[in-house]
């Protein structure tokens, strides 16, 4: 009997784990799917929770968020996470203020299974907002595993008033 009830809970955690896979997998299916996902996935209002799976789901097993920075040295920084230490440091402040941070022009260099995207993003603390609090570039590493796009590495800087972003990297004017 214990071993039939072993066999029966391995087969609901496998079951488990390939319902979410499935669940995840059209929307990691394209580089276009991956990157709307990823900043979906942070992007709430002030106490909506986060799909930490998803995030999860989205990033390589060593890919890596990494934070860069002007120190008051004057000296560039730089922080570097995983997926899991971004949900700890960052979760609770997204849950207790809202952040949605959309993105406004995409360049994106393909070859063979891997990608570089340049996303420019503006971030709002409301769905509401209409003038953004921050602006910056994404640069954002993906492979193609045959069936899906994972992100390897993002790697973002804010514009400040010093740096602003190049028109290059905005949308295009109608």
């Amino acid at each position: 009997m214990k071993t039939y009830l072993f066999y029966a809970v391995c087969l609901l955690v496998f079951c488990k784990g390939m319902a979410q896979e499935k669940d995840y997998a059209d929307v990691t299916s394209t580089i276009d799917g991956t990157i709307d996902a990823l900043y979906n996935v942070i992007s709430g209002e002030k106490g909506e929770e986060r799909d930490w799976d998803l995030m999860r789901y989205i990033y390589h097993p060593n890919g890596r968020l990494v934070a860069t920075r002007q120190n008051p040295d004057g000296t560039v920084g730089a922080v570097f996470l995983t997926p899991e230490g971004y949900i700890e440091s960052s979760g609770r402040w997204l849950f207790e203020n809202g952040f949605f941070e959309e993105e406004i022009h995409r360049e994106v260099a393909v070859f063979g299974n891997i990608a570089q995207v340049f996303s420019t993003y503006q971030c709002f603390k409301s769905k509401s907002d209409t003038e953004p609090f921050m602006r910056g570039i994404n640069s954002i590493q993906l492979i193609n595993q045959g069936n899906r796009w994972r992100v390897v590495n993002i790697f973002w800087l804010q514009e400040t008033e010093d740096n602003p972003i190049p028109q290059v990297y905005l949308p295009k004017q109608q």
